[in-house]
Order: structure tokens, then C-alpha cells, then sequence
């Protein structure tokens, strides 16, 4: 059970843009370590299609990967690409030893299957965890490379010394992405665990009765999370983002719940920056795996 004291009555955000940055600076000494061994981590991004939000995450990452010296190789396909020339492009990086880290940019087309081809990245370069081996190793607490967004989450908890021992965590989302590697890594630190989605029953009660309350549904037209569903002094993670009126949001009412809990992460500059941040830290990680450092 996580306590605080209970004079405090405004929350303390949970600072991504902070605690991402720390991460960075500490990347930047380990690259230069490895440089001086001749390894130069390098990170290829794949992006299919011209969608806005894709284009604008891919230049995010490509741009925070350079800003601390990660190499970087840049693919822009046609929506059209097809199963078959994707697989080449990728075939082709697994076998490239200068390249450590691969990401494919989701979601993808409908004419391709995400599966078949995230499972054909080299799982020492899969540096978004989602191949079925690296997932399989994560349920087992063995896995090196894990989901960036979840990893992002746990960074936070760390860095601000949030007590999961025991703490009844509600998560809102059950997808390969977010969901079910928060779950395992939330489980693997003692924490009790309710996985909460579009059918659970009863879903303010459970939040109600949460230590800490992680949303990742990124739709406010079909929910948004406000103080009254949350309990008093608890922890409040946002993953969720959507657009609204051309602002960017997260799932929750941040001014509203913000004067009833204890830490709450703010949309923009909570979940976000840590995402790329983990991608950055599993793109060095793999290096030092392919190079068995």
C-alpha cells in the first residue's frame, strides 16, 4: 500500500521531459565507452505510408537519436509496399552488423500483417520488444529488450521512488504495446495487478479502489478520466493522447484530478519523451548485446 502524507493536496508531476533527459545524459557516456571499443549503435526506422502522426513520431525519434550521437538510417516507403519487399528491406538490415536497432513506425497498413513482419526482425534488434521471443521472455522476467512505452513507465516509478510493493495498479489498455508488458512488469515488482478495458464492468469502482490508476485508451470521445473516479492520494500515469481542437490531450482531466492525487504525469511531456528515451536506451542495449558486452 503506498502512503503519503495527507497535507498534500496538489500533485507532483511526474516529469518525462526531466527524467528522459537524465536518461540521455547517461546514454551519451555509455556511447562514448563503447566508442571506445569501435561501436557506434546505430538505429534504422521504417515508416510505411504518409499518415501525419506517424511521420511526425519518426522524425521525433530520428532527431532525439542524433541529438546524442546514435547513428541512424531513415526508410520511407510507399503505402503500397507489400509484404514481400518490406520483408526484403528487413532481411537486409538483420544481416547488416553496422545496424543494431530496427523499429517498424505502427500502426501499419491493412494489407500487411504486423505480426509476420515484426517477427522477422532479428530479436537481438528488436529494439520495441514486440517479437513473439522477446515477449515470451519478458512473461518470464528474461527479456533485455522490452516495449519502450511500459519500460518508460517503470523508469518514472524509479526515478521518483514510487513504492510498487503491494500497490494495486489499474491499468486501462490490455494491448501487446502497453497493457499485458506493464502488466508482467508491474507483477515481477509485487505489485497487484487489474487489467481494465472497453468490457470491464464496473470500472470506477476498481479505479476507485487503486493505488495507482495507468490509462491508455487515447480516445476523449470515449473516455476520459476525472477525480472522481480516482482515489484520493493515488498515482495517475497517462499514456493516452488524442487531439482535440488541435490541442493535444491526454486521457485524463489534468487540472481537475490533479487536486486529489499524489503524482500524476502531465500530456505533453510525461509518457512521451520516456517512450523515446527507451528507445534510445534498448538501441544502445542491442548494440551491446550483438557486440556481447
Amino acid at each position: 500500500m503506498i502512503l503519503y502524507p495527507d497535507e498534500i493536496l496538489t500533485a507532483k508531476k511526474l516529469d518525462g521531459l526531466l527524467v528522459s533527459q537524465s536518461v540521455k545524459n547517461e546514454l551519451m557516456v555509455e556511447l562514448l565507452r563503447l566508442s571506445e571499443s569501435n561501436v557506434y549503435p546505430c538505429l534504422a526506422t521504417i515508416l510505411i505510408g504518409n499518415d501525419p502522426a506517424s511521420i511526425s513520431y519518426i522524425n521525433n525519434k530520428q532527431k532525439t537519436a542524433k541529438s546524442i550521437g546514435i547513428k541512424t538510417l531513415d526508410y520511407r516507403l510507399s503505402e503500397n509496399t507489400d509484404q514481400n519487399d518490406l520483408s526484403g528491406l528487413i532481411n537486409k538490415l538483420n544481416k547488416d552488423k553496422d545496424v543494431h536497432g530496427i523499429l517498424i513506425q505502427l500502426p501499419l497498413q491493412k494489407h500487411l500483417d504486423k505480426f509476420d513482419v515484426l517477427n522477422l526482425i532479428d530479436p537481438n534488434k528488436d529494439v520495441d520488444g514486440l517479437t513473439f521471443l522477446n515477449s515470451g521472455l519478458l512473461l518470464n522476467n528474461k527479456s533485455k529488450l522490452i516495449p519502450c512505452t511500459p519500460l518508460g513507465v517503470m523508469t518514472l516509478f524509479d526515478y521518483y521512488n514510487i513504492d510498487l510493493d503491494g500497490a494495486t495498479v489499474a491499468i486501462i489498455n490490455r494491448s501487446n504495446l502497453v497493457g499485458k508488458p506493464l502488466s508482467s512488469l508491474l507483477l515481477e515488482r509485487n505489485s497487484t495487478v487489474i487489467t481494465c478495458h472497453s468490457r470491464t464492468k464496473n470500472l470506477e469502482e476498481l479505479l476507485q479502489h487503486s493505488d495507482i490508476v495507468i490509462t491508455a485508451v487515447g480516445n476523449r470521445d470515449k473516455f476520459k478520466l476525472t477525480k472522481n473516479m480516482v482515489k484520493e492520494n493515488s498515482v495517475i500515469v497517462d499514456v493516452g493522447t488524442s487531439r482535440v481542437n488541435g490541442k493535444l490531450l491526454g486521457d485524463v482531466d489534468f487540472d481537475d484530478v490533479k487536486e486529489k492525487v499524489s503524482y500524476i504525469t502531465p500530456v505533453p511531456g510525461g509518457v512521451g519523451p520516456m517512450t523515446i528515451a527507451m528507445l534510445l536506451k534498448n538501441t544502445v542495449q542491442a548494440a551491446k548485446i550483438i557486440n556481447s558486452f
